[in-house]
């Protein structure tokens, strides 16, 4: 539900009008920084606005969780660490260059075109999150000169809206969590590998403003100097596929280019030529521009339009075309931190409860990317309470628990995808496929890769299977491969064409050219003639023979195997169980089982081989390899042919043996010897499933317990909350009466004007009453001094050794003292008990008497004049 406009705000402001404040250049589209703080972050606003040069050139706008009871006084605090002009925002104000605009209470806050307006929130208190809110906005109307702080603050607010920074080129930061009053809100952006700079508020400034300037030098760029950056893009490629063997170089070089010129301003590096002297010494910078090329930007439900219409028009479609009780099979590669996965599980269900087909149906969901803490996040199912703005109240509450600090995908959706770490480009696909989701990933591939994972998408999919593309992705010249379904939504559906008609380049784990990045060989040495014996035996006496890979792909073949290997029908395919003439296949697959099995050598004897009608004899020999190490695990096989002499001398051994006779017996052998080899697999794996399901078991039971003493921590930190609420309540009523009764006794003391002076046991001043001052010269900063200390219009030497007799004896002091003015007072000294009748000082109390000297002197005349004259 989209928030109601506001009306345009008229509340009186102490800040600067902004019509008097001078106006950027025309035409100028300065950078804005949107800067989110929440629990202490007063402190850490004035330690960033502190180091904000008065020309930076930018405008800054500050986003903190304010009580929307009370008015807002941010502008005015933040106003003293800063030259620039800070203002409270209004509806309708545009943004200027060299400003600081604050969001009012009770709004949430919004920018179109370097405008301010300003929302009635309609989330309820507690749950808004007007830092992610603008953002998300600012991305979208600044783009590359959108920058994103966040400060301290309790949450994850402001995580979500740095991610739209992020996919919009935008530059993220946030404060040190170890310098931060409360961690959370930094923490949390830096969890989601969405920050490019981390450091002290008051560092921040500074860093942007380089940056930024970084930036604008490099797209300033003399393109002369356009051969070195591709040289230095190439070398920058070369050492990251040496140090992760990830191969970036079809991607697209412009935002190749952008990705490492961000990471060359954060460092302010100017040349490419010392960044890739960086990465040289530096393999964790290698990691961060590893992560910089993955930035993993997406949200749940991304174009909504499109998913309603897989839900509406590509599920039925799949369900129509499937027999019932089938679980479809979907691949979302680069699935990033997995919303995109989620968000697929989320709509087959709504289609299943929509469309409700005749049949029960499943969906298994794989989901891949090659960053590997993206695939952790993902798997965890954890996300801010940010998404709430992209998943609606409905499906928030009923595929997501809530949390302390965000949301968590219900089980059952979590339990319908499979995240695993792989390249789309470089590893083998998943195959048999219904749906395939590859939403805006193809944008950063060139067209020659594109073309590659367009028929490598054919092949994973099933005749009639959906493709699901992003917005801005076609299938281009793919024509032949795909018909659309919904060209709107980017929904195609996978033509059956023949094997032959496509041609797929499979792809597989790179492998390092050999002599990569090494001189290239001088002139070969003469051969000698020992190595020219070696070719010529092995060219004409060495057996034919194939070295072959555990699953029976040939990888090296060595003289003629015609006679025994041909060619498959069909599809080219280059595995020896395929390939195996008549007569040999079915020997060769049982000797290649058995000795993967073993680790051996296995050896049968004239073997017969069918070749266009004739029968030949040979000898197989299969050898497992152990040395040399490159080769272990492979298999060697030789065929050896058998002279006619040779295989007569073995038939005529057979005796009065037919020779059908002896067929039948090799049969039975080979059957026999299958039925050996199919028991041993057979115990072997029943052995290895019993081992694993008491490891199951035993995990099951670790999880288990784990989960239970988790809902104990959990009830426990429920309650410990609870008492602490509770204690929290009672410590605010406690301060409540203390300041009733402290005005109590303020009031007290001045209604009965009497000067009254506490001192500790120190005889220190601690506290007095404003009549004190006219018989003490007692001021606010006296506090703390010593009685010796003061001047006193008392005639009163013995005033402080009364006062230590006091305190010693516990025995109060009360004697009529006169002022050098004139006046008389009492001067009462007292013990100061605590409420534990603990003496903590004295209480001295000054009543004035002088009325009553006064009277007593005229009292004494008149009984003397009275006594002087008696008549």
């Amino acid at each position: 539900m989209e928030p109601a406009m506001d009306e345009p705000d008229t509340a009186t402001q102490a800040s600067p009008d902004p019509g008097d404040l001078p106006h950027p250049s025309p035409g100028g589209c300065f950078p804005v920084v949107g800067i989110g703080a929440s629990a202490g972050g007063l402190e850490a606003l004035e330690q960033f606005l502190s180091g904000v040069p008065p020309d930076s050139g930018m405008a800054y706008v500050v986003i903190q969780h304010l009580d929307p009871t009370h008015k807002g006084m941010m502008p005015e605090l933040l106003q003293r660490a800063t030259p620039l002009p800070v203002m409270q925002a209004k509806n309708g104000l545009k943004l200027r260059a060299d400003h600081v605009y604050v969001l009012p209470p009770n709004r949430d806050m919004s920018i179109l075109d370097g405008v301010l307006h300003l929302f009635k929130p309609t989330a309820p208190r507690g749950q808004r999150l007007p830092i992610d809110f603008f953002l998300r906005a600012l991305a979208v109307d600044r783009r590359q000169q959108a920058v994103g702080v966040l400060l301290s603050g309790m949450g994850s607010d402001g995580t979500a809206g740095l991610r739209a920074i992020k996919e919009n080129a935008g530059l993220a930061l946030v404060q040190d969590p170890a310098e931060a009053a409360f961690a959370s809100m930094p923490q949390s952006g830096i969890d989601a590998a969405m920050v490019d700079i981390v450091g002290p508020a008051a560092t921040l400034p500074g860093r942007i403003i380089a940056a930024l300037r970084q930036g604008a030098i490099v797209d300033e760029s003399d393109p002369a100097v356009d051969g070195q950056l591709k040289s230095g893009l190439e070398k920058v490629l070369i050492l990251m596929r040496t140090h992760n063997g990830q191969d970036f170089s079809r991607y697209k070089k412009s935002t190749l280019y952008r990705r490492i010129e961000r990471r060359m301003g954060i460092h302010q590096i100017r040349r490419i030529a010392d960044y890739v002297r960086l990465l040289q010494n530096n393999p964790q910078e290698l990691d961060l521009l590893f992560r910089e090329f993955l930035i993993g930007v997406t949200t749940f439900f991304r174009d909504p339009a499109a998913w309603d219409s897989l839900r509406d028009l590509a599920f039925p479609a799949l369900f129509a075309s499937s027999p019932s009780g089938r679980a479809l099979r979907a691949w979302v590669p680069g699935c990033s931190t997995g919303e995109e996965a989620y968000s697929l599980a989320i709509t087959f269900k709504e289609a299943l409860e929509r469309h409700q087909p005749a049949g029960r149906y499943a969906l298994q969901i794989f989901a891949t990317d090659l960053a590997h803490d993206a695939i952790d996040q993902a798997r965890q199912g954890h996300y801010s309470a940010g998404i709430s703005a992209e998943v609606s109240a409905d499906r928030l509450a009923r595929y997501f628990i809530p949390t302390d600090n965000g949301y968590q995908v219900g089980k059952e959706v979590r339990e319908m995808v499979i995240f695993a770490p792989q390249n789309m480009a470089q590893d083998p696909p998943f195959t048999k496929l219904d749906l395939l989701s590859c939403r805006n990933v193809l944008i950063y591939f060139t067209s020659e890769l594109q073309k590659k994972l367009l028929a490598l998408f054919h092949y994973s999919l099933i005749p009639g299977g959906v493709l699901f593309l992003g917005n801005s992705e076609t299938i281009g010249s793919a024509t032949d491969l795909f018909a659309p379904l919904d060209s709107k939504s980017r929904l195609y559906r996978c033509i059956d064409g023949r094997p032959h008609m496509v041609s797929v380049d499979f792809p597989t784990h790179f492998r390092a050219p050999h002599g990569a990045g090494s001189e290239p060989p001088a002139t070969p040495p003469a051969a000698n003639l020992q190595t020219l014996a070696d070719q010529l035996l092995l060219r004409q006496f060495a057996p034919a023979a194939v070295l072959t890979n555990d699953r029976g792909d040939i990888i090296y073949i060595n003289g003629r195997t015609g006679r025994y290997l041909e060619p498959a029908a069909g599809k080219a395919n280059w595995n020896i169980h395929a390939m195996a003439r008549g007569g040999l296949r079915q020997a060769l697959g049982e000797a290649l089982q058995q000795v993967i099995s073993d680790h051996g050598r296995v050896e049968r004897h004239d073997l017969a081989v069918e070749d266009d009608g004739k029968t030949s004899r040979i000898d197989l020999t299969v050898q497992y390899i152990e040395d040399p190490e490159p080769l272990r695990g492979m298999v060697m096989i030789v065929f050896a042919g058998l002279r006619r002499k040779t295989a007569a001398k073995r038939r005529t051994k057979a005796g009065a043996q037919s020779s059908r006779e002896a067929e039948l017996e090799a049969a039975l052998t080979q059957s026999q010897n299958e039925v050996r080899n199919l028991r041993d697999r057979m115990q072997t794996s029943e052995e290895e499933l019993k081992s694993t399901n008491e490891e199951l078991q035993s995990t099951n039971e670790e999880l288990q317990s784990t989960n239970e003493e988790l809902t104990t921590s959990k009830e426990e930190m429920q309650s410990l909350n609870e008492e602490l609420q509770t204690v929290n309540v009672e410590l605010q009523s406690k301060v409540d009466d203390l300041s009733r009764v402290n005005d109590d006794m303020q009031n007290l003391l001045n209604s009965t004007e009497i000067a009254t002076v506490f001192l500790d046991d120190r005889l220190r001043v601690r506290r007095f009453t404003p009549h004190a001052a006219h018989i003490i010269k007692l001021i606010a900063a006296d506090v703390g001094r010593p009685l010796s200390d003061l001047a006193s219009d008392l005639d009163y030497p013995e005033f402080e050794s009364d006062a230590r007799e006091v305190l010693r004896t516990l025995i109060y002091s009360e004697k009529p003292m006169a002022t050098r003015d004139g006046r008389w007072f009492r001067v009462r000294i007292m013990p100061y008990r605590t409420m534990e009748n603990i003496i903590n000082g004295v209480v001295i109390t000054f009543i004035d008497i002088s009325v009553a000297k006064r009277l007593e002197a005229e009292l004494r005349a008149t009984v003397a004049s009275i006594e002087g004259n008696p008549s």
